[in-house]
């Protein structure tokens, strides 16, 4: 199923109360895709989420799956399509506490006055590890067995579309990696498009097809998540993806040099002199006595394979410099400073004024 969203906006309230939840969003889905629609809180991913869904009219745009304007329905002809052709799975479970895990799922058929196949149930009961507590109620089962149970719920009905709104948020740690490889698990096998909302971004990073990046209602950037991380559109994208956070200078082109405080630290071509901000990714950092970069020492923390290297800079806008370099390195900060080369490839440049990415040539 080919899902088209073109300029969808939502807008809440009237005149000086006016909120833009969602501005003109425009996102393609193919056919057995996992997308991750990810954003801090407030930032409309969820208000894209409900519109995708039909569960919400947006104030203008349109929405088509496999070219059918679902918005053009009516609300009865609406509700029809959401029930059997959408999964969607809440933030909370929402299972019924009387009926059993098997009840529970087979409810969606029951209301459209299906009969269950119960093989079909028996393979999704199989391939989800709950074979055995179909008949426990729900506070008999743990919080990822209620989480499996509800994405059974969903797939019942063997849905066009799966839709997930923050699924994982009530699980602890341990559980949410397990439960979200299971989903992406689950998605490969079935072949189901899928969209899946999230804050966290190393789970969207680490289960989707395609990201899309979203920021105060409005979609930033959409790509293959290490396409978007290698080359994010502008300041916000870089700073929201990567653990640790992406490194923020204060710095200068000028004379074809790029500078962090008094430090000339890269070529630059291809950008007239000006002042910008300089992103550079925690790998971008290379360890040694001659470099460029000049920093106060701080700490080193043990991370394993790496090392994390804690450092201060004048022209730096995070508390901390932090360089991720690999453990056989030896750090002598005797005269209390670090120095590094930069790696141009782990370096962005964007405009001072609009925090938009600045393209050219940057070299050693």
């Amino acid at each position: 199923m080919i899902i088209e969203a073109k300029e969808l906006s939502k807008i809440y309230g009237e005149g000086e109360n006016q909120v833009v939840a969602l501005d003109r969003a425009s996102l393609t889905i193919a056919p057995g895709d996992l997308i991750s629609i990810m954003g801090p809180s407030g930032s409309g991913k969820s208000t894209l989420l409900h519109l995708l869904s039909g569960l919400d009219r947006p104030t203008s745009g349109q929405l088509t799956y496999d070219g059918r304007d679902i918005y053009r329905l009516g609300d009865k002809e609406l509700s029809a399509f959401r029930r059997r052709r959408i999964g969607f799975i809440f933030q909370q479970f929402h299972l019924l506490p009387v009926l059993t895990a098997w009840e529970n799922i087979v409810m969606p058929l029951l209301l459209d006055k299906k009969q269950p196949d119960e093989r079909y149930l028996g393979e999704l009961a199989g391939m989800l590890g709950i074979g055995e507590r179909l008949s426990h109620l729900p506070h008999e089962l743990s919080g990822g067995q209620q989480q499996r149970v509800a994405i059974a719920r969903a797939l019942v009905k063997m849905p066009g579309v799966l839709l997930l709104d923050e699924p994982l948020s009530n699980l602890d740690a341990r559980l949410r990696l397990q439960t979200r490889e299971e989903i992406r698990r689950i998605q490969r096998e079935t072949g189901i498009t899928t969209v899946f909302v999230t804050h966290d971004q190393e789970e969207a990073m680490s289960i989707s097809d395609r990201i899309v990046v979203m920021k105060e209602g409005v979609v930033q950037q959409i790509g293959k998540p290490q396409a978007v991380y290698d080359d994010p559109a502008n300041l916000f994208v870089a700073r929201f993806l990567g653990t640790p956070p992406i490194n923020v200078f204060a710095g200068q082109c000028r004379g074809g040099r790029l500078y962090l405080g008094e430090d000339a630290v890269l070529g630059v071509s291809g950008i007239a002199d000006q002042e910008v901000y300089v992103g550079v990714r925690p790998e971008g950092f290379v360890l040694c006595e001659t470099g460029s970069l000049s920093c106060e020492f701080g700490s080193v923390e043990v991370m394993g394979r790496d090392i994390s290297v804690v450092s201060r800079h004048g022209a730096s806008l995070n508390p901390t410099v932090r360089s991720i370099i690999s453990a056989e390195n030896r750090v002598d900060a005797k005269d209390g400073t670090v120095r590094f080369f930069l790696k141009p490839q782990k370096v962005f440049l964007f405009r001072k004024e609009t925090e938009e990415r600045l393209y050219g040539e940057i070299t050693e």
